[in-house]
């Protein structure tokens, strides 16, 4: 019987060793991934200094793109993301502040960030959502950038990404989805742009650079950002937008009030309201066009 007992432990032993050395050896693949640097070639655009530029930079920046809904108000930054068995992701203090980046920062480390995902450094920028920004014409991008120049400097300490052995494992196995610079094809052109006006298309680059795509998915049938968010409804025809007027839609994104329920507050609506009339119905003409998908829901 102590025989058995003792090849009974040896095997157990066996196995806890197994599993200590394989989580071991994921947490570190998870850590060398984190840890990636890329090397990419930036973009050569040229940044306005006009103060009409400025205007349209703080336009796109705000309304269409939301920055200060990741960043706060006054772009000094904040913790974004905490969970305790995962770990902490601060959105970045922009500002030229003590702890920002505005003073530090070249056109060509704006340009970067932007359209590639990566600091200055090589590193991962975790949560900037660069995959989308990359859709901005040259002419957009530099007036944003004018726009992050003029940003009075506010002091905050924003800290680098913080993951727990149970995120980098996770982060390895790919449950946690790509960073953005993961989804960039860092080697390849940037799409032109279509020009602003009320179509179609330029609804659509709205809808991109918007990221909308983040909550409801990347054919904008329904999807959820993450495990503890909320649902992110049906955008086409196949959804509530079947049922929808022009007005209604208009009604949603300057007063968050569908025809049938107040929107969440996880639907930045506060932020889209300041969309022009003309970004709003090329959104519409956008969203009221494409097929009718079959609604994705809980």
């Amino acid at each position: 019987m102590k025989k058995v007992l003792r090849w009974i432990g040896i095997g157990l032993g066996g196995v806890v060793g197994v599993l200590v050395i394989s989580v071991l050896v994921i947490s570190f693949m998870g850590a060398r991934r984190l840890n990636r640097t890329y090397e990419v070639a930036v973009d050569a655009v040229p940044i306005p200094t006009d103060a009409a530029a400025v205007a349209r930079g703080e336009h796109l920046a705000t309304a269409v793109s939301g920055c200060n809904d990741c960043h706060l108000k006054d772009y000094s930054g904040e913790l974004f993301f905490d969970d305790p068995a995962i770990g902490q992701i601060y959105a970045t203090n922009l500002t030229a502040g003590q702890g920002g980046i505005g003073a530090a920062y070249t056109d060509e480390d704006w340009v970067r960030a932007l359209t590639h995902g990566v600091s200055p450094d090589g590193r991962i920028l975790m949560l900037m959502p660069s995959q989308y920004f990359r859709y901005y014409s040259d002419a957009d991008l530099g007036a944003i950038i004018a726009y992050m120049k003029t940003i009075p400097p506010v002091d905050n300490e924003t800290l680098l990404p913080q993951f727990t052995l149970m995120g980098r494992l996770l982060f390895a196995l790919n449950a946690l989805g790509e960073a953005p610079a993961e989804m960039i094809d860092h080697e390849g052109e940037r799409s032109s742009a279509p020009p602003a006006g009320a179509t179609a298309e330029y609804g659509e680059l709205l809808v991109t650079v918007g990221t909308c795509k983040d909550c409801h998915s990347a054919n904008l049938a329904g999807g959820r950002p993450g495990p503890n968010e909320p649902w992110g409804p049906n955008l086409t025809p196949g959804g509530r937008l079947a049922s929808w007027t022009e007005a209604d839609f208009v009604a949603v994104m300057r007063e968050g009030k569908a025809p049938d329920r107040q929107l969440s507050e996880a639907m930045p609506w506060q932020s889209y309201r300041g969309m022009t009339d003309e970004e709003l119905q090329a959104v519409w003409l956008y969203l009221s066009g494409l097929d009718a998908l079959a609604a994705i829901e809980p």
